[in-house]
């Protein structure tokens, strides 16, 4: 091997070797693999407002906790922007019932439930029956793994 090859092949076996170490920690909100668009582009304000699953539209986003936030409307953007804590997906809009079990799981919009005046996102209707069995217990277990579980 010719040693002008070798700096180069040792650089891309180091590359290569640190991919596992830079992709081990997920990010703080829940987005989809492709996309950087948080509670997968549902206006998470309209939970509480219109008290059902509402898409976002483009015309109405924001960046906050480096991902992208839709809204139906422009009155539930600003209500987003003066206190997103009061409308943020609990655990990042990671499914709270693999939190409560000390994992991350992607979210479905459409499995949801506020409790206590928190959002809550589930991965699917089977385990949104399974959250709702024991909401205060798994929401116990989910609060001391949060944000743990992200490493």
């Amino acid at each position: 091997m010719s040693s002008r090859v070798l700096p180069y092949l040792i650089g891309l076996i180091l590359a290569i070797a640190m991919i596992p170490a830079v992709h081990a920690a997920k990010d703080e909100v829940y987005t989809k693999r492709f996309g950087n668009t948080a509670a997968s582009g549902y206006d998470v304000v309209a939970y509480f407002t219109a008290g059902e699953p509402t898409k976002g539209s483009k015309k109405f986003q924001i960046e906050h906790k480096g991902a992208e936030w839709r809204f139906a409307s422009q009155e539930n953007l600003d209500a987003f922007k003066e206190n997103p804590e009061a409308y943020e997906p609990q655990y990042g809009g990671y499914c709270a019932w693999a939190v409560a079990n000390g994992d991350t799981a992607s979210s479905d919009p459409e499995q949801w439930n506020i409790t206590d005046g928190k959002l809550y996102l589930n991965y699917n209707a089977k385990i949104q029956e399974k959250w709702l069995q024991d909401k205060p217990g798994f929401i116990e277990k989910a609060n001391r793994n949060w944000p743990s579980v992200l490493n």
